[in-house]
């Protein structure tokens, strides 16, 4: 793994505690990002011709940027694609404060773009990182060209009860008894309730790809921090769910200049598919993707029809441009 960093900064960041190894896709590489206080594992893909434009993915809670290896490789024609492992997840190790704020899991991810100066980027963000992505949209809009959210974690009134134990780890404790009560399930078994809650149809995921998923369950179960990761983060998304004004997540929706596509799932567990044409309205002059089969993760699931989409965001954004400069 190569490893870039600032010239003359030194990290703050505790050495990486991370076990077993990291799966890499085909065609993929892996580099670490270390800043002050903070050290990101990013996945990216060589463009394929020069000229591409930019784009990066946010993962969501619990996950890594290996949730979106295949519709990078979807749209490895279309842009120069990186995806980031926010801190405490994938490789990249706990932030050096152990503050998963929303605000500073977004403040990661710009102080990741000033640093690279990739700006402005095609930004993709699901669930968490569809939250992530919105906060950071609408206070750094000169860093994002376009935004896709699939099943953003925006707030809602009536939460379903299947999101419920996510909720709860934000709970003060919950880590610990959370570690406790979970001791004596495998890996396979976890790996199954995640991708029963997360997938519309788990079916679809494959035999391979379910043995890729249980090695990556594995070896994130010995990491020390996991489920502090996953209460703190858990803790910061209910947090930002109870902000008003202007840093509340629905009014910073409404304040995203750039062109937006939303994917939203009719099975998703996390996210209801009702919030929806709410997102809809918020984002100005957005376009919206319903997939009735998908779950929580459509760019998994219908990688295929989600970078239908994008692409004729993008080739619509470009056009716009164009007709502008005319």
């Amino acid at each position: 793994m190569s490893s870039t960093e600032l010239p003359g900064v030194r990290s703050t960041v505790e050495p990486n505690p991370q076990v077993g190894a990291v799966r890499v896709a085909e065609g993929e590489r892996l580099r670490t990002v270390t800043l002050p206080g903070l050290e990101l594992n990013v996945r990216f893909r060589p463009p394929v011709r020069e000229g591409l434009p930019p784009a990066l993915f946010v993962h969501g809670l619990g996950g890594s940027s290996q949730n979106w290896s295949v519709l990078m490789e979807q749209l490895a024609d279309s842009v120069d694609a990186e995806a980031v492992d926010l801190p405490g997840f994938g490789w990249s190790p706990p932030p050096a404060d152990r503050d998963y704020s929303l605000t500073a899991l977004a403040r990661a991810v710009i102080r990741h773009l000033d640093a690279a100066g990739r700006g402005p980027v095609h930004l993709f963000g699901n669930s968490l990182g569809g939250a992530v992505s919105t906060r950071i949209a609408a206070v750094r809009p000169d860093l994002v060209r376009t935004l896709t959210l699939v099943s953003p974690a925006l707030p809602e009134l009536r939460v379903q009860r299947s999101a419920v134990p996510t909720a709860l780890l934000a709970l003060p404790g919950m880590a610990t008894l959370c570690t406790r009560l979970t001791r004596g399930l495998t890996a396979e078994q976890r790996t199954r309730g995640v991708t029963a809650l997360c997938y519309g149809d788990p079916a679809r995921v494959t035999p391979e790809g379910f043995g890729w998923a249980v090695e990556e369950m594995e070896r994130r179960m010995a990491l020390p921090y996991f489920w502090d990761a996953l209460a703190r983060s858990s803790r910061g998304i209910v947090d930002a769910y109870t902000l008003g004004g202007q840093h509340g997540l629905w009014r910073q929706a409404q304040r995203v200049l750039a062109p937006t596509l939303l994917v939203y799932g009719g099975r998703d567990q996390l996210v209801s598919y009702r919030m929806a044409r709410k997102a809809a309205a918020a984002f100005r002059g957005s376009r919206l993707l319903c997939l009735p089969e998908a779950g929580h993760v459509a760019m998994m699931e219908y990688p295929d029809v989600v970078a239908t989409a994008f692409r004729e965001l993008l080739h619509d954004t470009d056009r716009d441009t164009e007709d502008g400069k005319g």
